[in-house]
C-alpha cells in the first residue's frame, strides 16, 4: 500500500518513430530552400510578361512554408497521457472532488430537447459518487418545451441510474445506448428489465417529441411542476426573468433512485434576457453557470459538454481527476481536454469532419509545447482558473475540504430566489467578468481565448485521448454547414490573432514561444485564404495566356517542385491512413481542405476586417443538429449536399469552372504550338490545374449532371460561369 501511495496517477508517453519524421521534415526543408533559391534567380525582368504573377506566387510560397515551419512545431514533440484509476481509487475514492457538469443549449428547433436529455442523462450516470455530481443545463432559449424535457429527464433518472450500474451499459445516454449496446438475451430475467426500461424511454421520448412538435405544453402537464408557472412572465425568448428550478436536490436525502441511491443534483437554468442588454453568447451562459453553481454545489472541478456530445464513456470523470489529484504535477494542471469525436461519420468521411489529424497529430503536439488549447466542449477545469487565480509553485488543492452546505428541500426554493440575481442582465456591470473572470467576451471563440488566458497565468493543460471516446457528438450533415462552422471558427481565431490578446503579444515571456507558435496555426487559418485562392486562379490564368511559372519537365530545377509535393503528399496520406482513414477519406479531405480556404477562411478574413473597421458586429451561428431525411440518406451515401446558392458555393463553383476552362484553353495552346509541345513548358501548371479539376469533380456534378434537391440551383450555375469566363477574358486582354 505504501508503495502505490508513491506511484503517479497518470503517465506521460512521448511518440515513438520520430528518426523518420525528422528526417522527412529535414528533406522537405532542403527542397523548399532550393525552391526559394529558384524563383529568386528567374524573377522575370520589368519587361516581361508575368513578372508580378511570378513575385507574387513566391509570396504565396513563403507563406505556405512559414505555415508548413509551425505545423513542424507543432508536430515535433506529441506526447500522450494515460491514466491509472485503479490507484485514484484505492487512495482517494472517499475524498473524490465534486464536479459540476454544465451543458448548454440555445435553441430547441435546432437543438432537440429529445437529444439535450440524453446528454444530460449520460452525464449524470458517471461511474463516480452520485452524491458529488452536479448537472446545471443552461437553456439559452428560455424554452418551457425543453425545461419539460428535463422535468421528465428528473423522473427518468431514478430507473436510468441504476439500470447502468447493473448492466455496466456504454455508452450511457439511453439514445445511444439501446441503440448500439447488445441486449442481454441470454438471461430471461434480466433481458425483460432490460426490455422494460427500453420501453419506458421509448415512451418518454415520444411524449417529448410530441409536445415539441406541437410547439406547446397542455396544461395538465403544467400543474404538474411549479416551475412552468414562471413561463406566464416570458415575453419571448429574448426576453424574459432568470429562471432558476432544482429539479434534483442532491442534499436532499429523499432525492433517491428506485434502489435507495442518492441521485446527482439537477439544475435548470434559462439566465435573464433583455433586448438592451447583450448577453455574450455561450460564453455569457457559462459565466452566469459558473456564479449559480458556485451558490448550489461549488464543486472543485467544471465540466463543460455541448448539448450533442454525450458521454461515451463513463470512466472519464475519474480520468479526469487523475491529472487533478496526481500528487507530483496535478498543483499545475489548469484543465483537462478531451478530444471532439462524432458518431455519425461516415466511412470516408466525406466532409473531413472527424479531424483525424486534430486529434491524433496536432493536439498530442499542443499538449507537448504546453498544452492543448481549450475547444469548447469536453474539457475538465480547475475552478479556480476559470474564475482568474493564476498559477503558483505553493498552491495546493484541498481535495479534502468538502462542502458542508446542506440544501434542505423546505429551503431549496429560497436558494433559488437567491441565486436568480447571479444570473441576472445586470450582475456582471462595472465587474471583472468577461475580462479577468470567467470565460472572455467579445470572441466567437471564447474558448480559445480563455484557455490562451489561463496558459498565460501559468497553468498548463493536458490533453487527453482515450481508447473508448470520451464524448460523441453529431457532425455536420451538409457541406455548407460544415463550412459555416469552419467560418466561425476562423474568423473567431483570426480575430484573437489581430488583437491584444495575441499569443505572440499576450504571451510574451508568460508561455514559451513554441507554445505562442503553437496556437498560430489555427489563429492563421483565415489568412490562408489568400495565398491560397491566388495558389488556385493565378497559375491556371497565366496557363490560358501562355505564361511559364514554373520550371521545364527537361529543367533539374523541377525536382524540388516535384520532391516537396510528391513527398508532402504522399506522408499526408499515409499518416491519414496510419490514424484509421481511409483513401477516399484522405482525397475528401484533400477537398474540404481547398473548399475551406478558398470560401469559409476567405469569409472569416473580411468579416474580420470589416468588423475591426466597425461595420459588423459579432455574430453567432448555431449549426443545426437534425436533418431532414432525404439529407441524412444523401449523406449516408456520401454523396455531396449543395442545394443553396450560397456565396461560399459562388466562390467554389467559380474556382472550380474556372480551372477547367483554363485546362482546356492551356490544352489547346500546348497542342498548337509544336515548340512547346517539345519543352513542356507549362507541365507543372498543366498537372497542378488537373489536379483541382480532379479535385472540383463532385463540384460539375452538382452543375450540370445532378437532377436531386441537392444539385447546384440553376441561377447559381449561370453566376459562376459568367464569372469564370469574364476571368478568363481579363487574362486573355
Amino acid at each position: 500500500m505504501e508503495i502505490n501511495d508513491h506511484l503517479p496517477l497518470f503517465v506521460t508517453k512521448s511518440a515513438k518513430g520520430r528518426i523518420p519524421f525528422q528526417f522527412y521534415s529535414f528533406s522537405i526543408f532542403v527542397g523548399i530552400c532550393f525552391i526559394f533559391v529558384y524563383r529568386l534567380s528567374y524573377i522575370p525582368a520589368k519587361e516581361e510578361a508575368g513578372r508580378w504573377a511570378w513575385i507574387g506566387l513566391f509570396l504565396s510560397e513563403l507563406w505556405f512554408s512559414f505555415y508548413w515551419f509551425i505545423t513542424m512545431i507543432v508536430r515535433w514533440n506529441p506526447t500522450y497521457r494515460y491514466t491509472f484509476k485503479d490507484r485514484l481509487s484505492l487512495r482517494h475514492e472517499k475524498a473524490l472532488p465534486g464536479i459540476d457538469i454544465f451543458v448548454c443549449t440555445a435553441d430547441p428547433m435546432i437543438e432537440p430537447p429529445a437529444m439535450v436529455i440524453n446528454t444530460v442523462l449520460s452525464v449524470m450516470a458517471y461511474d463516480y459518487p452520485p452524491e458529488k455530481l452536479s448537472v446545471y443545463l443552461s437553456d439559452d432559449g428560455g424554452s418551457d418545451l425543453t425545461f419539460y424535457a428535463m422535468v421528465e429527464a428528473a423522473r427518468f433518472s431514478k430507473i436510468w441510474l441504476p439500470f447502468c450500474k447493473k448492466f455496466k451499459v456504454e455508452p450511457r445516454s439511453p439514445e445511444a445506448c439501446f441503440r448500439t449496446a447488445a441486449e442481454p438475451l441470454e438471461d430471461p430475467a434480466m433481458a425483460k428489465e432490460w426490455s422494460s426500461i427500453k420501453t419506458s424511454y421509448e415512451d418518454m421520448k415520444k411524449r417529448i417529441e410530441t409536445t415539441t412538435e406541437r410547439g406547446q405544453i397542455s396544461e395538465e402537464i403544467r400543474k404538474e411542476h411549479k416551475g412552468f408557472s414562471e413561463w406566464k412572465l416570458v415575453a419571448s425568448r429574448r426576453d424574459h426573468q432568470t429562471i432558476l428550478q432544482i429539479l434534483i436536490n442532491g442534499k436532499d436525502p429523499k432525492a433517491v433512485d428506485i434502489e435507495g441511491q442518492p441521485l446527482p443534483t439537477l439544475v435548470y437554468l434559462a439566465r435573464e434576457k433583455r433586448p438592451q442588454y447583450h448577453h455574450n453568447f455561450k460564453a455569457g451562459a457559462m459565466n452566469a453557470l459558473i456564479r449559480v453553481s458556485s451558490r448550489i454545489s461549488n464543486a472543485p472541478i467544471i465540466l463543460n459538454v455541448d448539448c450533442d456530445m454525450y458521454s461515451n464513456n463513463s470512466d472519464s470523470a475519474r480520468d479526469a481527476v487523475c491529472f487533478f489529484m496526481d500528487e507530483e504535477n496535478g498543483h499545475e494542471i489548469g484543465f483537462v481536454q478531451f478530444p471532439q469525436a462524432f458518431e455519425n461519420i461516415t466511412k470516408n468521411d466525406i466532409y473531413s469532419s472527424s479531424f483525424i489529424i486534430i486529434t491524433e497529430v496536432e493536439l498530442p503536439g499542443f499538449d507537448g509545447n504546453g498544452g492543448p488549447c481549450y475547444i469548447g466542449t469536453g474539457c475538465f477545469h480547475r475552478r479556480e482558473t476559470l474564475c482568474g487565480q493564476k498559477y503558483s509553485k505553493e498552491y495546493k488543492a484541498d481535495w479534502k475540504k468538502r462542502n458542508d452546505r446542506k440544501v434542505e428541500e423546505s429551503s431549496a426554493r429560497v436558494l433559488e430566489e437567491t441565486c436568480k440575481v447571479l444570473a441576472s442582465c445586470t450582475y456582471e456591470n462595472n465587474t471583472q467578468w468577461g475580462k479577468e473572470v470567467g470565460l472572455k467576451y467579445g470572441c466567437a471563440v471564447e474558448d480559445v481565448l480563455t484557455g490562451l488566458a489561463i496558459h498565460c497565468r501559468g497553468w498548463r493543460s493536458i490533453y487527453f485521448n482515450p481508447e473508448r471516446k470520451g464524448f460523441l457528438g453529431v457532425a455536420p450533415t451538409t457541406l455548407l454547414q460544415s463550412l459555416v462552422q469552419h467560418k466561425r471558427w476562423s474568423e473567431g481565431d483570426f480575430q484573437i490573432l489581430a488583437s491584444r490578446h495575441c499569443p505572440l503579444v499576450h504571451g510574451y515571456k508568460k508561455i514559451t514561444l513554441k507554445h505562442q507558435l503553437t496556437y498560430c496555426i489555427y489563429l492563421l487559418w483565415a489568412p490562408t485564404c489568400l495565398p491560397t485562392l491566388y495558389y488556385v486562379a493565378v497559375p491556371s490564368l497565366c496557363l490560358l495566356r501562355g505564361i511559364s511559372l514554373f520550371p521545364e519537365i527537361s529543367n533539374p530545377w523541377i525536382l524540388p517542385f516535384a520532391f516537396v509535393f510528391c513527398v508532402q503528399r504522399a506522408y499526408s496520406l499515409v499518416e491519414f491512413v496510419w490514424f484509421g482513414g481511409t483513401f477516399q477519406g484522405w482525397w475528401n479531405d484533400q477537398r474540404i481542405w481547398l473548399f475551406k480556404r478558398t470560401s469559409s477562411y476567405f469569409f472569416g478574413f473580411f468579416d474580420n476586417i470589416l468588423k475591426l473597421l466597425g461595420f459588423t458586429k459579432s455574430a453567432f451561428v448555431i449549426t443545426a443538429k437534425v436533418a431532414d431525411d432525404d439529407v441524412s440518406q444523401r449523406y449516408e451515401q456520401e454523396v455531396m449536399e449543395f442545394g443553396t446558392s450560397s456565396p461560399m458555393f459562388t466562390i467554389i463553383a467559380t474556382l472550380s469552372l474556372l480551372n477547367a476552362f483554363c485546362l482546356v484553353g492551356g490544352m489547346k495552346r500546348v497542342l498548337m504550338d509544336v515548340q512547346n509541345l517539345l519543352s513542356d513548358t507549362f507541365t507543372l501548371q498543366i498537372l497542378l490545374c488537373g489536379l483541382l479539376v480532379m479535385i472540383n469533380l463532385p463540384v460539375y456534378q452538382g452543375l450540370f449532371l445532378r437532377k436531386d434537391k441537392a444539385r447546384m440551383p440553376s441561377s447559381l450555375t449561370q453566376r459562376s460561369i459568367m464569372f469564370a469566363l469574364l476571368a478568363c477574358a481579363l487574362a486573355l486582354y
